[in-house]
């Protein structure tokens, strides 16, 4: 239980990969804000549940990542309700696929307002109280394609680009506190997210699902194989340990090969 007495704020959690690191930071003894949109009472009980299991406070604040001051007061509910945001995780994010020219202006910006300038919002609501208490680690959940890029995904493209590029300017910021800042950088982790392309592809090109997911990971993942929420929660529990303190600005790829290509 290496984060008894410590909080940490996910946002995009109530799913997925937000979930998934939910989860681990609770199961070390951590208490949790929980974020995101969902049927009310499944959220609940979500949110029951996981306290019941890890024996910790958990709560939950439906806060609009698109929306800056609804980011910043989902970080002075936390430290209200939890006593501190101790550990800051950035994981929400949205995705929608087409050619440039025919990229949606709207869908550019929320794109850019969720997956990017929220990170913004939470990381400098957070911060001063993490460096008056003098720890603080931040996590921002960015992807391969922070890394490199893919056709028809412009948007999400340039936003994890720069979720990559402020945890570098969050770091130096912070190089000689006892705050850390990194980025997690997954492939393809089969999520509710993930599967919605799945889904298009085997729609789109009359195919199975089980063959679109093939043909998902056959184009990107080396290893053809999904990564899971719980490796990524492994990785974010381990970046807020001892042995992480001097792992500062830096990507963590999770993406079986696909940027080693």
């Amino acid at each position: 239980m290496q984060l008894k007495g410590k909080a940490a704020v996910v946002t995009g959690s109530t799913s997925g990969i937000g979930l998934g690191i939910a989860r681990a930071l609770a199961a070390q003894g951590a208490s949790v804000m929980l974020n995101g949109f969902g049927d009310a009472a499944e959220i609940e009980q979500l949110r029951a549940g996981l306290s019941s299991e890890h024996n910790v406070k958990v709560a939950f604040n439906p806060a609009d990542m698109s929306k800056g001051n609804e980011v910043a007061g989902l970080i002075a509910a936390a430290e209200a309700e939890l006593g501190s945001v101790d550990i800051l995780v950035n994981n929400a994010g949205i995705q929608f696929v087409a050619p440039i020219e025919s990229f949606p202006a709207e869908r550019w910006d929320a794109i850019i307002a969720i997956n990017l300038t929220s990170c913004f919002h939470s990381i400098s609501a957070a911060l001063p109280a993490m460096r008056k208490r003098g720890w603080g680690r931040i996590i921002n959940i960015a992807s391969a394609h922070g890394l490199v890029a893919s056709a028809q995904k412009s948007a999400y493209v340039a936003a994890k680009h720069g979720v990559v590029g402020l945890t570098k300017s969050v770091a130096l910021e912070t190089a000689t506190t006892a705050i850390t800042c990194n980025a997690i950088c997954p492939g393809w982790v089969l999520t509710p997210l993930v599967q919605k392309q799945i889904d298009a592809i085997a729609a789109r090109e009359g195919i199975s699902l089980a063959q679109a997911q093939s043909k998902l990971l056959a184009e990107k993942q080396p290893s053809l194989a999904f990564a899971t929420p719980e490796d990524i929660g492994a990785i974010a529990v381990f970046l807020t340990s001892n042995a992480a303190a001097q792992i500062r600005g830096t990507t963590i790829s999770v993406d079986g090969g696909w940027t080693a290509q």
